[in-house]
């Protein structure tokens, strides 16, 4: 009955049905990395260790959920052998997940530089970096609702959202930087806080790398996030 092919309605059925099984990880996956990211930022905030521990402790998990999607993808692609839309579809499941598992693993450095700044006073109260979390938080359900929806224009407008991410990126480094150059003992402090929004500023690029891949799934061509972002002019502040 053609058991291999996509092109047969029995295949069809069974390769549609593997599928869900894959999305289905694939959200959970974005759901898990959304917590790293969420949940380290609050743990820097509030001095909250037990919640840095939990982001660091459930990397495992992401990793591993990371391999069960690699695995059922490629089983997917073996058995069925599919083609055309069916094959960028699967493919794109592929990448989506190692940038889904990148982005935890930065909810885990901010998570470790929690623990580093543990018992110290804050240099200034945190507005900005809980605030590109929130937007990272957006950003990663936007890209995968533009997935589940085979919504190319939703894709391309989170790829413009990340815009305000570099933004905040940039504020957060100029104020700390005038922090070091009022007081010398902020200097330690101030570096672990741009390390923070560096990590969080390369979430963002991941998130756009999940809709590049939505787009080549939809378009079979490869876009870059940029090319829907606002042109470079130079400095952010001009």
């Amino acid at each position: 009955e053609g058991k291999r092919m996509v092109g047969t309605l029995s295949g069809r059925k069974a390769f549609d049905e593997e599928l869900q099984k894959l999305e289905q990880n694939l959200m959970k996956l974005g759901t898990l990395a959304e917590d790293a990211i969420c949940k380290a930022i609050w743990a820097l905030q509030k001095g909250d260790m037990e919640l840095a521990a939990e982001v660091m402790k459930n990397d495992d998990a992401l990793d591993s959920l990371t391999e069960t999607i690699n695995e059922q993808a490629l089983g997917i692609i073996a058995r069925f052998q599919p083609v055309a839309m069916d094959l960028r579809l699967v493919s794109a499941i592929l990448h989506m997940s190692t940038d889904l598992e990148r982005i935890g693993d930065l909810g885990v450095n901010v998570a470790k530089t929690s623990r580093r700044l543990s018992g110290q006073k804050l240099i200034k109260p945190l507005i900005d970096i809980p605030r590109m979390g929130e937007r990272i938080r957006e950003m990663i359900d936007a890209a995968l609702k533009a997935f589940l929806n085979k919504d190319a224009d939703e894709a391309k407008l989170v790829c413009s959202m990340d815009d305000e991410i570099d933004d905040l990126d940039n504020q957060i480094f100029r104020e700390l930087v005038m922090l070091m150059m009022e007081n010398p003992r902020n200097i330690e402090q101030a570096t672990q806080l741009i390390l923070v929004s560096r990590n969080l500023e390369r979430a963002g690029d991941h998130v756009t790398n999940l809709c590049e891949q939505t787009i080549y799934m939809l378009t079979g061509h490869t876009v870059k996030a940029s090319d829907f972002r606002r042109p470079q002019t130079g400095p952010a502040d001009d």
